[in-house]
């Protein structure tokens, strides 16, 4: 049994939970060279995006998430009907659910002791794999357009996909994170796809 300690404690640690990073996030920006010097310095107001509900408290938390990152990315602020421009926000978030299955991975230990065939075996089954878990998929997208035409002058969306249980996946964590990585390096390559991690 002294042989086979080690070995069970070896067997229980690789079961341990891993804790899983952040997932990535991919950004998209939209934008033209004749639009781009009407958005440096403009006072924008944020609303959200027709089709969502301007009374959500939980939208409220991606309204404000937006609000700081277009503020540190240099526009300014204004009432509604002096600003420059609006940016609309729309939140899509869908769970994925994923089939439950049997993990593919178990452990077996056994041992021997004493002689003339004297032994003393042991099995143990752990479900390693957990099988697929839910997810939550997530997309911010905003535009920015023009108060007094309605034209677009700036298009983005990020997008990532996280464990459901994960705190990352939680609206009050992925809102400033999705809002921070969509303004990263304002105003972005247009049509680019990048991936931030």
């Amino acid at each position: 049994m002294k042989r086979i300690a080690p070995m069970v404690a070896l067997s229980m640690a690789f079961a341990a939970p891993v804790l899983a990073k952040p997932a990535a996030v991919d950004v998209t920006r939209f934008h033209t060279a004749q639009t781009l010097p009407r958005l440096k310095g403009a006072a924008v107001i944020v609303e959200a995006a027709p089709g969502s509900d301007p009374a959500s408290l939980e939208h409220r938390v991606w309204l404000d998430a937006v609000q700081r990152e277009l503020f540190a990315s240099g526009f300014g602020s204004a009432t509604p009907g002096a600003a420059d421009a609006i940016a609309e926000v729309m939140v899509e978030r869908q769970v994925l659910k994923r089939e439950r299955q049997r993990g593919p991975v178990s452990v077996g230990v056994g041992g021997s002791t004493g002689s003339y065939g004297g032994g003393v075996g042991l099995g143990l089954g752990f479900n390693l794999g957990g099988g697929p878990k839910d997810q939550v998929a997530t997309r911010l997208s905003v535009r920015i357009r023009d108060r007094r035409t309605g034209e677009a002058l700036w298009e983005g969306r990020a997008e990532t996909r996280e464990n459901a249980k994960a705190k990352e996946a939680a609206p009050a964590v992925a809102a400033p994170r999705l809002a921070h990585a969509l303004f990263s390096g304002f105003p972005g390559t247009s049509g680019e796809t990048i991936t931030l991690k």
